[in-house]
């Protein structure tokens, strides 16, 4: 199967080739796509050397899947070109997230509302595919009917110059800022840009996508995105309140049955989900799970993921396996 990753120099797609190469991607052969200043650089793919070229030549070699991680503009430029070639799309970017003619896929969640027709299939914010993941069976259960969220994000899900600046202030060296304020011992309560309302960008993004992706606009969503100074994952104080009552233990059941979920809760010993531990791994961490005691029917719980791989590029191949494995590629 001709794969394209468009946008494989950047962080995201470094870690898209990465899941292809570890989950056996069927890939035949590999269309590495970047802008013309890095086209005809070399990417490594299973050991083998292919070439960067612009998104026309991409098209052109018409690959079975296209799957994008190279930002909003592009992905609204490109995308749609794509998709008239009769190329699917895995999109990354937010561009076609909230746009009610595209699915936003978590495949354990809603891979049921893609058909063959779908071109161009969005992939969600970071946050909140490992909210859902999470969410989704809770909400099946015991009916969900508001989350407040509070995130603990890694300075990866800004890229490779939010890193550089996190290690440069750690040596005391100057240079290049992605933040408008330090990172390295503070914490930012600012993801992207603030809106009319108050909330930043990143916030309405977990409220809105949440609510599309379990299909139930009854569940109401309030969030508080954070950046903090971490590599590995993000992570997320979650308080959910139910329609109906539940036990815990149960709780703890049904999420460790839940296919991409591992429930670390073990409080006594000091077992929690920690970002270090979710580094490069596909899963999704769920611990701290607690009744809230201020009010019924309500749960706090702690849920840490690799924002670059089940949140970004493994979500990303999940979909287009999906899609292979229904012979729509």
């Amino acid at each position: 199967m001709k794969v394209a990753v468009v946008g494989a120099t950047g962080l995201v797609g470094s870690k898209m080739l990465q899941v292809l190469a570890e989950r056996n991607f069927p890939v035949t052969e590999l269309i590495p796509v970047a802008s013309e200043k890095s086209v005809g650089k070399e990417v490594i793919f299973k050991g083998k050397p292919f070439k960067v070229v612009n998104a026309d030549t991409a098209i052109s070699m018409k690959p079975n899947v296209a799957i994008f991680s190279a930002g909003g503009g592009t992905s609204l430029e490109w995308a749609p070109k794509f998709a008239a070639a009769g190329i699917t799309v895995i999109d990354n970017s937010s561009a076609w997230r909230m746009d009610p003619s595209k699915k936003l896929v978590v495949p354990e969640v809603n891979a049921d509302a893609l058909t063959p027709e779908d071109k161009i299939i969005a992939n969600p914010n970071c946050s909140t595919i490992q909210m859902v993941l999470v969410l989704d069976p809770l909400h099946r259960k015991y009916g969900i009917q508001r989350v407040v969220v509070s995130t603990y994000q890694s300075v990866t899900g800004t890229g490779v110059k939010a890193v550089d600046q996190l290690m440069n202030e750690r040596k005391g060296v100057e240079g290049e800022k992605a933040y408008a304020h330090q990172i390295d011992l503070n914490v930012i309560p600012q993801i992207d840009v603030f809106l009319d309302n108050g909330y930043t960008k990143e916030e309405m993004k977990m409220v809105k996508e949440t609510v599309k992706i379990l299909r139930d606009e009854n569940v109401k969503v309030t969030a508080t995105t954070v950046r903090i100074p971490v590599m590995g994952g993000h992570s997320e104080s979650v308080n959910i309140e139910f329609a109906n009552d539940f036990d815990l233990a149960e709780v703890r059941d049904v999420l460790s049955k839940t296919p991409g979920v591992v429930v670390v809760d073990e409080p006594a010993k000091a077992q929690y989900p920690m970002p270090k531990d979710a580094h490069d791994k596909d899963e999704v961490f769920v611990g701290r799970i607690r009744r809230d005691e201020t009010q019924a029917n309500t749960l706090n719980l702690w849920i840490v993921a690799d924002n670059l791989r089940k949140g970004a590029a493994t979500n990303a191949v999940q979909i287009a396996e999906y899609l292979q494995q229904k012979n729509w590629l």
